[in-house]
Order: structure tokens, then C-alpha cells, then sequence
């Protein structure tokens, strides 16, 4: 099975006051790096990082060996950022794309080992979401057969949630492995 990585890291983070792919851990890694690592280390054949808000000064923050790609559009909403990425992962021959978020620095690579493990069984037309306690998470595993039917029913702020809602979805009790809070500070 062959996974892509998808890091959405476009919006202009204005709750916590700048973008969040420009913030770094109290030892001064950046939280992409962390995102990244997480998705290379769970599985992830390739990784590739959505950018958008401040695309040139946070170009310089992508680690080497993951692919950045821009949503211009990116102030439309997490949806545009997915499509992109979408877009980006088609250009592969991955079975399945895994999405995570920047502003998540505590998940780990368990976490995305655990959710692509549990689509093992129908890699292409699988989906999974991490699940933290009562709460669905990151990272979501989204199986090839979906990308299109996503890219087209997303909008706005909401991501692919709604699809996944609507759709049977694996849920992956990740709640032992801790990081699945989003960080908005």
C-alpha cells in the first residue's frame, strides 16, 4: 500500500494571531517539521505541504523530501486547501492520501501508523479518522476511490468532515496515544 501525506497548513491562523505554519515548539522546531515527520515516520511514502498565508516565508520552513504546493485561493476555507493537496496527491501513484493539520504538534507517527493499519483491508476505498476520547481527529485516512467525490463536495472552513459524516468511516481510537488537540494559541 502507498500513502501520500497531506499537511494543511494555509490559513492565516487569526485566532492565534498569525499563521500557524510559521510557529515553532518551545525547542524551536517548527511545527511543520513536527507534521511532517509525523506523516513520514507513520507511513507515509511522501508528504506533501499545502501552503498558502505567507506562502514565500513559510516555504523556507518545509523540510527537505516534502513537496510544497500553494493554494492561492487558500482564505476560502480548509476546503481549498484540501483540493490542492488532492491535486497534488494525484499526481502519484499512492493508494491513499493521510491528512493532518500544522497546528497539531503533539500527533505522532503511532497515531498515523494506527489509522493507515486500519485501512489496510481496502486501501483505495477506505476511509479513517483518528479518534481521541468522544472526539474525531487527525490524522484522516482518505483512500484514492474518494478524491474526486471530496474535491467536489467540499467548501468553506469545514474540510472533508461532512463527507466523512456521510460516508462509512473507520473511527481509530488513538485516545492512548495522546496529541490530537489542535493547537489555536
Amino acid at each position: 500500500m502507498s500513502v501520500t501525506g497531506i499537511v494543511l497548513a494555509a490559513g492565516a491562523g487569526s485566532r492565534a494571531g498569525g499563521p500557524k505554519v510559521l510557529r515553532t515548539s518551545e525547542d524551536g522546531t517548527p511545527w511543520l517539521h513536527l507534521a511532517c515527520a509525523a506523516l513520514r515516520d507513520g507511513g507515509c511514502r511522501e508528504v506533501i505541504v499545502v501552503l498558502g498565508a505567507q506562502a514565500d516565508a513559510a516555504a523556507a520552513l518545509v523540510p527537505r523530501g516534502a513537496l510544497p504546493v500553494v493554494a492561492s485561493d487558500w482564505a476560502e476555507g480548509q476546503s481549498a486547501s484540501l483540493k490542492v493537496g488532492l491535486a497534488a496527491a494525484a499526481t502519484s501513484g499512492a493508494d491513499a492520501a493521510v491528512l493532518s493539520l500544522v497546528d497539531m504538534p503533539n500527533m505522532t507517527a503511532a497515531a498515523v501508523a494506527r489509522v493507515i493499519a486500519a485501512a489496510a483491508d481496502d486501501p483505495r476505498d477506505a476511509l479513517a479518522r483518528a479518534r481521541y476520547g468522544d472526539s474525531p481527529g487527525h490524522p484522516v485516512y482518505l483512500g484514492r476511490d474518494h478524491w474526486g467525490a471530496i474535491g467536489e463536495e467540499v467548501t468553506g472552513d469545514s474540510g472533508a468532515r461532512e463527507y466523512l459524516e456521510s460516508h462509512l468511516t473507520l473511527a481509530v481510537d488513538c485516545t492512548d496515544l495522546g496529541g490530537g488537540e489542535d493547537v489555536d494559541a
